[in-house]
Parts: C-alpha cells; structure tokens; sequence
C-alpha cells in the first residue's frame, strides 16, 4: 500500500471538514428531533390524551427522526447508505409482517384512548360484552358484568363494532309498556299511574313524564310510560316503578 505523504495533510484536512459538518448535522438534527418528539408528546397530554400513548409516540417519533439524522450525517462523510437502508427497510417489514395482529391491537387501542368513546366506570356494550368498563389497556379492554365476571375484549373487537355507552349522558330515559284489561276505566288508571309518577322523587321534573296510549283494542290497553331519571339512577328507580304499579293496579283491582 503507497502513501503519498504529500496529499495526505490534504486529505486530512478535508476529512475534517467532512467531519465536522457531520458532527453538527447530528448535533443540530438531534436537537431537532427530541423538541420535535417533546412537542408532540405535550400536544397529545394538552388534549388530555393517554401519558403512556403520548410517550411512546413521541419516541417513534424521535427515533425515526434521529435515523434519518444518522443516515444523513454518515451519508456526508461519504458514507453508502442505501445498502444500510434496504437491510432496516427489511427488518422492519418483517418485523411489522410477524406482528401485524398486535400491531392492529396496539392501533385499535391508540383510537380508544384518543376518541374516549367511554371511560373507566362507564357502562357499555362493546364488542358484544355489556358491562362496566374497569380498565382500557393498549391491547384489550377489560368489562365487568352484572354477575361479576370479568371479560377481556380485544380493542380491534370493539373499534370494529358499534359501541353503546349508557353512561355517556347525565340523564336517561325510563320507557315502560303497561298493559291493562280492554275494560279497564282509562281516567282510573291514568290517574294511578301518574300518581305513582308524581310519588317518585328521583323522577325529574324536566323534562316532565309522560303517560300515553300505544296500543288499545277491546282486550287491552297498552300505556307507554316515560320518565327521566339522573344516570345512576335508572336501574334503582325503574325497578321501583315497577313494583308500585303491580301493587297500585293489583290494589285497585285491574290487575288480580
């Protein structure tokens, strides 16, 4: 191997340059990266999305900046970088084939805690379980039933499917179908049952209950009873009007 000592001060020195600009471009372009992720992450907690969401993003981010920044300084040293970029290209590709299912997990969970289409305590159906929600993870969402069993959903299941939240709004409509006797007096069992309506505290007063016919024939009568309660209220307060108007119309004779 033959040095040429003489062009070798020179070829140091613009090495050097090579070097220095390559030093500053990954200075500078890392500085760029972490205030770009910075920025990002506290965008997405300022709209109150998740901490863990928001972090992990926010390094996605700062790496795939960074690399473009490594590349590009190493390409300035003169550097290939295009073989480099075909090895990672296909390493994330397989990567991204083997885990396409957590993936879209992982995406599915991002949407739920981004749009909060519910929240922990809320009762809901969602991918086909009804319950309350007692937690949201990145991966499944965790549902408690009425009879205490806990079911985990995976989040693709309740993002591809409608979702019910009954805890959404601070009021909730009570609807019930009463049937009486065709024969029945229809002032007599009005009045009874908006007397039971009126006795009813936890019914609110605005909007007002209503009591309606919405079918009748000459064997029965049906009344539509509707009455908005507070969220909390409904199953307590339903489950009270109920018994009141079996022992009212029971008491008064059109129900034996």
């Amino acid at each position: 191997m033959n040095i040429n000592l003489a062009e070798l001060p020179g070829k140091l020195g613009a090495f050097g340059i090579k070097l220095a600009i390559a030093l500053v471009i990954f200075i500078v372009g890392n500085w760029i990266a972490k205030a770009v992720s910075k920025a990002l992450c506290g965008l997405m907690l300022k709209r109150k999305a998740d901490k863990t969401i928001a972090t992990f993003i926010g390094n996605i981010v700062y790496a795939v900046l960074l690399l473009i920044v490594v590349l590009t300084a190493l390409n300035r040293l003169g550097v290939q970088t295009s073989s480099f970029m075909v090895i990672v290209s296909a390493a994330v590709l397989a990567i991204g084939m083997s885990m396409q299912g957590t993936l879209g997990q992982f995406a599915s969970g991002v949407m739920l805690i981004g749009l909060r289409p519910f929240k922990l305590g809320d009762t809901v159906v969602a991918g086909g379980q009804t319950g309350t929600v007692h937690d949201i993870g990145i991966l499944s969402t965790t549902i408690l039933t009425s009879d205490n069993k806990k079911i985990i959903v995976p989040n693709s299941a309740i993002v591809g499917g409608p979702i019910t939240n009954f805890s959404a709004m601070p009021t909730r409509k009570i609807e019930l179908a009463i049937v009486v006797p065709g024969t029945t007096d229809l002032n007599k069992a009005r009045d009874i049952l908006k007397g039971i309506l009126e006795a009813e505290s936890r019914v609110l007063k605005d909007p007002a209950p209503s009591i309606t016919i919405a079918d009748a024939s000459a064997a029965e009568i049906k009344y539509g009873i509707g009455a908005h309660v507070n969220n909390t209220d409904m199953a307590a307060v339903q489950a009270s009007l109920l018994e009141n108007i079996k022992q009212a119309l029971t008491a008064a004779g059109i129900w034996a």
